[in-house]
């Protein structure tokens, strides 16, 4: 390396801060990444253009930071000088959703002299978190003409107010009970219900002409600021960690790394999927054929061929980083006894011998050598055998692409939730052993 890349601190979660407020919809946390990227020197490429076109000042064949966007997904690189067409390549894997109310395809809707919107579930969200909040929305528009165009209404706009106790009045005795289809449509106002409102009123708020608007991908998302928490404000709640702050991180270490300029021994990349928290099978989701068909298109470009390619993926190794749990201390009983992975104790390492994890003895080797040469204590997560294991995107990438890959993240509480909790250390602490798994 001609020069090390910057250390992060503190001032790494306060940016992450402002991460996750820009990024309600996935299609906003990659515009966000996107524009960090921009600054950063990357340019973008364009799937539909020729990659390997000596004329264009975006060809992926050159060195430097080259991304492409598809949707609320987006896959960067930095090919360094003396890249050959078969040098592997370091991944960071993440995803841009987060478990939210999305809406449908016929929005307006109401009752009882209410107007209110209708949502669909979206992931495995704890729905009671979305009760009482003043919610916005946001997403992305798609126009008569084909393109698109991002709506973010950050204000109090919406809500979905809980049955009173009075009228409830076994709920703090029995549980709340909630069905997903009668009680989360949120209301937004009062008087008949009007087909076609709500679009009307999205097309004003995005400056667009009326009945311009023909398909609409959006979501309702909490308001409320992110913020540092604590005595000594060591820890961070806001929205969207899981799984915004992986985002973030693999954002900033390669910039990092392309800012450092040197003679790397693989090609940095972050791959940030969509559609995690439904199973990931999409055309953007890490099922889908994008990571595979980037990847591809940037060793053909350099000249590269099949066995090339081949080669390039045998040597490529990918850190899946996703959140994971931190020991709840109301209810320490649900974690492994001996697996208790705390706030600002830096990374977890997750592991599932079923593989709903993808790490193995040989990633543990990997990812301890990257946070030992960055300076940054580690942790494991395993679940309790009597509890389901959740996934990630690790087993995905593995399987589809033959790359080896290796689950890690920070731990947090209130995983889901529309608001979630992590030591304020940890995100900078990630993005610490991220720069150092991309460059050695």
């Amino acid at each position: 390396m001609s020069s090390r890349p910057a250390r992060f601190d503190r001032g790494h979660t306060d940016d992450l801060m402002s991460f996750l407020t820009a990024g309600p919809s996935p299609y906003h946390a990659v515009a966000a990444a996107a524009e960090r990227l921009e600054k950063a020197g990357f340019r973008q490429v364009l799937e539909t253009d020729a990659w390997d076109a000596a004329t264009s000042p975006a060809a992926a064949s050159g060195t430097g930071g080259r991304y492409v966007l598809r949707g609320g997904a987006i896959i960067a690189w930095y090919v360094p000088e003396g890249a050959q067409a078969h040098t592997p390549f370091r991944i960071v894997g993440a995803h841009t959703d987060s478990p939210n109310l999305r809406v449908k395809p016929l929005p307006d809707t109401g009752s009882y002299g209410w107007r209110q919107i209708a949502v669909e579930v979206y992931g495995g969200t704890l729905l009671n978190t979305w009760l009482d909040r003043d919610l916005g929305l946001a997403g992305r528009l798609s126009l008569r003409d084909g393109s698109h165009r991002l709506v973010n209404v950050d204000r109090p706009l919406l809500r979905v107010p809980q049955l009173a106790v009075h009228l409830d009045r076994s709920v703090n005795t029995d549980g709340l009970k909630l069905d997903r289809q009668r009680h989360m449509q949120p209301i937004w106002g009062l008087g008949d219900v009007e087909e076609g409102d709500l679009i009307r009123f999205l097309e004003q708020e995005a400056g667009i002409d009326e009945g311009e608007v023909t398909g609409w991908d959006l979501m309702v998302h909490a308001i409320e600021a992110p913020a540092y928490l604590g005595r000594d404000r060591e820890l961070l709640a806001g929205p969207r960690m899981d799984n915004l702050i992986s985002v973030h991180a693999g954002t900033a270490a390669l910039a990092a790394v392309a800012a450092a300029d040197g003679d790397l021994p693989f090609i940095p990349v972050l791959a940030a999927f969509d559609h995690e928290e439904n199973g990931s099978q999409s055309d953007t989701g890490a099922d889908g054929p994008l990571l595979g068909s980037v990847l591809e298109r940037t060793v053909f470009a350099r000249g590269g061929t099949f066995e090339d390619r081949a080669r390039a993926f045998a040597g490529t190794i990918c850190l899946s980083s996703d959140t994971g749990h931190a020991v709840h201390p109301n209810y320490g009983e649900r974690h492994d006894p001996t697996h208790h992975p705390r706030a600002n104790g830096g990374p977890i390492l997750k592991v599932n011998v079923n593989q709903r994890y993808a790490t193995d003895g040989s990633g543990r080797a990997v990812f301890a050598a990257a946070c030992e040469k960055a300076g940054v204590p580690w942790q494991t997560f395993v679940s309790n055998n009597a509890m389901p294991c959740g996934t990630t995107i690790g087993p995905i990438t593995a399987a589809r692409h033959g790359i080896q890959t290796v689950d890690i993240g920070v731990a947090i509480l209130s995983m889901h939730s529309a608001r979630e909790l992590c030591g304020a250390d940890d995100p900078y602490l990630l993005a610490n052993a991220l720069v150092s798994f991309l460059t050695v």
